[in-house]
């Protein structure tokens, strides 16, 4: 007769680790694809788009940072709901719900309805960084945490690099709507798949004991995935002033701004610019602009694994988790290398070491596992992805303002300058890596 194991329970013959923390990993990589397909589909349908409705470059740039302004007012509350409410009842709720502000879009006619559309995709997607970062710590032991965070995050570069030729192709034979159309049904069918599979250790049926001792033995935190969230502590503004009066934390946040700085110009004004500023045909800029998010997907597993490997040799945590983040702001800044080359092939040289660069500082979510108050993590992650998706509003609005007639030269000085800030914050205001109590 077979025995069938209660959740958390193994038999004598499975006295190894189950593996069950991969398969989460898997459905988080899936989810990121997801997400920023559905932050980067405007950027395949703006040249179109924009010509159909008649906007001027600062109406896009306004319409480009639509998912910014709402993605960063609802960091803080939406990190507060992580603490709260059960992965398996967020994370499908929250998808659904930007998944049909997605297809939505497909049907806007004017400039306030998508605007309107893109600001709930960016309120209901709050969420869920800190929901994967929550997550990971649940499921992973320390010396694996920067690979596993590297590998869910590559998910943004992997359907960026392989999935945008499709919506290129999509709005070729059916129009711009259709690329809203497709993206967001393919969130909701996902959306309902989640809720159908993940369960939190301490109610699936796929980790036995040994897995638990090897995530707890290794600094996570798998009892985190159990707690009941109605008996959670209500909010306090004394929590909320933890995590913004720490110079550590503040470092962070000024870092993640500049990492996110450069992945925002790669997800709106970079079509445009090929397309707009550089005179290439639509259909070979979208092909070209995949090597950049390939790069970028290469990049990011890079710097996850080298991570963990520094660590497994015996670097300090300062040194195996700092290193990478700020090699790779400092590489961001080739993207200024654009400026002085008129090659296709040069132009799409620098701007992909400069996607490879971004990839490799991506990793930087994993200083919210290693210095946010332990009780605080997901507010913790909350503010600090509030802070790095300032960048979401900035660098779109600012790009329009500063682009003039066929220049667009003074954009991608910003984004470089705001990289090199990123590194120099890492170096001097986040100092030794150490937990925040």
């Amino acid at each position: 007769m077979k025995t069938v194991l209660e959740p958390g329970r193994a038999t004598a013959s499975s006295p190894s680790p189950t593996g069950a923390r991969y398969r989460v990993l898997a459905m988080l990589f899936v989810t990121v694809v997801i997400n920023y397909l559905d932050r980067s589909n405007l950027s395949v349908a703006a040249p179109q788009l924009g010509r159909d409705l008649q906007l001027d470059p600062f109406q896009r740039g306004l319409l480009f940072s639509a998912f910014g302004w709402a993605y960063a007012a609802f960091q803080i509350p939406g990190g507060w709901l992580v603490d709260r409410v059960r992965p398996r009842f967020l994370f499908a709720g929250i998808c659904g719900l930007w998944s049909l502000a997605t297809l939505l879009q497909g049907f806007a006619g004017t400039f306030i309805f998508l605007f309107s559309l893109r600001w709930l995709v960016g309120m209901f997607e709050a969420p869920a960084y800190p929901i994967c970062n929550r997550l990971v710590t649940t499921w992973f032991p320390e010396h694996e945490r920067a690979g596993a965070i590297g590998t869910y995050t590559s998910g943004q570069f992997v359907g960026l690099a392989f999935l945008t030729p499709v919506l290129v192709l999509t709005q070729k034979h059916f129009g711009w709507q259709q690329v809203f159309v497709l993206t967001g049904a393919v969130g909701l069918v996902w959306a309902a798949l989640w809720y159908g599979w993940y369960r939190d250790p301490a109610e699936s049926r796929t980790v036995n004991p040994a897995e638990i001792q090897h995530i707890r033995a290794g600094g996570g935190l798998a009892e985190m995935g159990g707690e009941p969230r109605r008996s959670a502590a209500p909010f306090q503004w004394s929590d909320l002033g933890i995590v913004l009066s720490r110079r550590k934390l503040w470092g962070i946040y000024i870092g993640q701004s500049a990492v996110n700085s450069t992945l925002w110009f790669f997800l709106t004004w970079f079509p445009t610019y090929l397309v707009d500023y550089r005179h290439l045909n639509f259909i070979k800029a979208g092909f070209l602009a995949s090597l950049p998010f390939l790069a970028a997907f290469c990049g990011i597993l890079c710097s996850g694994f080298l991570s963990d490997y520094l660590v497994k040799r015996g670097f300090s945590a300062t040194t195996a988790r700092k290193v990478p983040v700020i090699s790779g702001l400092l590489l961001c800044t080739s993207i200024v290398g654009a400026n002085y080359v008129e090659s296709p092939a040069l132009i799409i040289l620098f701007l992909t070491i400069a996607g490879f660069g971004n990839g490799f500082s991506s990793i930087a979510w994993v200083f919210v596992s290693l210095l946010a108050p332990r009780r605080l993590l997901g507010l913790t992650g909350g503010v600090f992805n509030f802070f790095g998706n300032l960048s979401s509003i900035l660098v779109p609005l600012v790009i329009g303002l500063l682009v003039r007639g066929d220049n667009f030269a003074p954009g991608l000085f910003f984004v470089a300058a705001l990289a090199l800030a990123g590194a120099l914050s890492y170096v001097f205001i986040v100092g030794r890596i150490e937990r925040v109590e």
